[in-house]
């Protein structure tokens, strides 16, 4: 498994594909780089850079040391290790919010930014998501499980067996044929639990971006699922029409993960979005060495 130093910690990286490169963070928190693996077609397009954040999947570190500051920093430090100047990035969920927080904090260092399925707010993880589980018609047991899921307000031994009581929310529809790549990629995951814990208990807790989307200068995508109970339409909206250059796309027939429930879609989204605003001299540059 490639593993970089990158900072305090060893980072799992994996790079593949030719084109402009295009930054992948996954969500959780407490998962890794496999939920955006249905995105892979695009090495045909973009240098793809998929990684495991601090805390996550393959990556080393505390749980306690998972924190905005330092997630970010981690994003910066990659990017100067790989050796390019700028690069797409694109974040799913959790991966969202860092991507956020990195966008933010250095704006020079991305040409353009893709929210899939996340938010600026931790209260749509916190407190709208259990309430529209209930609109739904999940049982209330159900929903303040959900609730304690989502405000870590529980211990890693809960986390899966809470998650299974409403998992068929993710997904649009969730058909058998479907099942056999599911259990695949379960088994390709590496979960930590505890950084699910600390992150939606202590990273997550109170956080908020919202009287700060205005500073994003960056060209921004902003892209969901219609059936996303996480992030719904309504939501998305507003963190596009409050970052000044950002366009929204719905994705239909898509809940959570729209990259993997309408994969073709979404890559002819993105690349479209990141192609028409990027030069043709425009080339990655990559520090062998690192790799």
């Amino acid at each position: 498994m490639p593993m970089l130093a990158i900072r305090d910690a060893s980072l799992f990286v994996k790079v593949m594909g030719h084109g402009y490169p295009l930054l992948l963070m996954h969500g959780g928190p407490g998962l890794d780089y496999t939920t955006l693996d249905s995105l892979e077609p695009l090495a045909d397009r973009f240098t793809l850079i998929f990684y495991d954040h601090r805390c996550n999947g393959r990556s080393t570190g505390a749980a306690e040391t998972m924190t905005f500051d330092n997630l970010t920093a981690d994003a910066e430090a990659l990017r100067q290790t790989l050796g390019f100047e700028q690069w797409s990035v694109a974040g799913h969920s959790f991966g969202g919010n860092v991507a956020l927080e990195y966008a933010l904090r250095y704006p020079n260092s991305i040409s353009h930014l893709v929210l899939l399925d996340t938010c600026a707010d931790s209260y749509w993880y916190q407190e709208s998501a259990p309430t529209i589980l209930a609109k739904r018609g999940y049982k209330p047991k159900t929903v303040e499980a959900a609730r304690r899921f989502y405000n870590g307000d529980l211990t890693p031994d809960e986390v899966y067996p809470i998650v299974r009581k409403f998992l068929r929310a993710y997904f649009f529809k969730l058909r058998l044929r479907d099942l056999p790549h599911a259990v695949a990629a379960a088994f390709r995951m590496k979960m930590r639990h505890e950084a699910h814990v600390f992150g939606f208990g202590t990273t997550l807790r109170g956080w908020s971006v919202m009287d700060r989307l205005g500073e994003i200068e960056m060209p921004t995508l902003v892209l969901g699922g219609r059936m996303d109970f996480l992030f719904p339409p309504e939501h998305l909206a507003i963190l596009a029409d409050r970052i000044p250059n950002a366009q929204l796309e719905i994705i239909e027939r898509a809940a959570h993960s729209p990259h993997a429930e309408q994969a073709d879609v979404v890559m002819e989204i993105i690349t479209r979005f990141i192609a028409a605003r990027v030069h043709p001299s425009a080339h990655p540059r990559i520090v062998a060495s690192a790799l």
